[in-house]
């Protein structure tokens, strides 16, 4: 929490690139409500999941006051941001997005957006994910989105997430009829890779195209931007299965 008198201190990035049009719309919002820090990947980290760059040194530029480009991932920019760039002091909040296209069901695991939110949530900071459905051009509209930001950072700077837990939050195209609360469904997101032949004839891969389930829950991310809502999703970093617990307790294992 921000010592009385103090704006808190808000840690933003993204995985499309420290010039996407989303990531200024986040940090616009978020300014009207703290101090705010970017730190986001030099170029589209989209897909990164959550990589965490071990095996070379990141490189960091100054692009302006509490701006910092990294040569890295979003992970990468949560934990330099949490521990090096925002003045001694951790953030309060770290946002991340405003991304170019959805984040719902099983595609969550892929995301570098979501990934940021997740990386903050282990550091044990408050964190919530954006992004915003494209249109049939590919664009997106990163205005509901920038207005939610608000509203939904005083709750949680107030202390209403529970600890462990980050908010995924998905906008649709268009004008949305309002915000479910919903859970990540089963949307499931499965690229296939091209093989192609390079000039001199040497194969090469490129994973594209998509495969994707119909949607399933009711209640689920994928059907509220569906049928036109806002979702907000609570996600949590703890992936133990409770239920499977005591059903695996009662199995016999024994070492070889």
């Amino acid at each position: 929490m921000a010592p009385p008198g103090e704006r808190p201190v808000i840690l933003v990035t993204n995985d499309d690139g420290i010039d996407a049009p989303g990531l200024a719309a986040l940090a616009g919002a978020a300014s009207a409500f703290g101090r705010v820090v970017v730190v986001a990947p030099d170029r589209e980290r989209s897909g990164a999941g959550h990589a965490l760059t071990l095996m070379r040194p990141l490189r960091v530029v100054k692009r302006a006051d509490d701006r910092f480009q990294v040569d890295g991932t979003p992970t990468d920019c949560v934990h330099l941001g949490v521990f090096n760039l925002t003045g001694g002091r951790p953030p309060d909040l770290v946002l991340t997005g405003i991304n170019r296209g959805l984040n719902v069901g099983d595609d969550v695991t892929y995301s570098g957006t979501v990934a940021g939110a997740l990386e903050a949530t282990l550091l044990g900071i408050p964190a919530i994910a954006l992004s915003s459905e494209r249109d049939a051009q590919g664009d997106a509209d990163y205005e509901v989105a920038a207005g939610l930001v608000a509203q939904l950072a005083a709750q949680v700077l107030s202390g209403h997430l529970r600890t462990g837990v980050f908010l995924n939050v998905n906008v649709p195209c268009g004008t949305p009829r309002g915000v479910r609360v919903t859970r990540q469904g089963t949307r499931s997101y499965r690229a296939g890779a091209l093989e192609r032949f390079d000039p001199s004839g040497r194969p090469y891969f490129w994973i594209a195209g998509a495969d994707v389930t119909p949607a399933g829950e009711a209640d689920g991310d994928h059907s509220a931007i569906r049928e036109g809502w806002v979702s907000v999703t609570p996600l949590q970093a703890n992936l133990t299965d409770a239920a499977a617990l005591a059903e695996l307790s009662s199995w016999t294992i024994e070492l070889p």
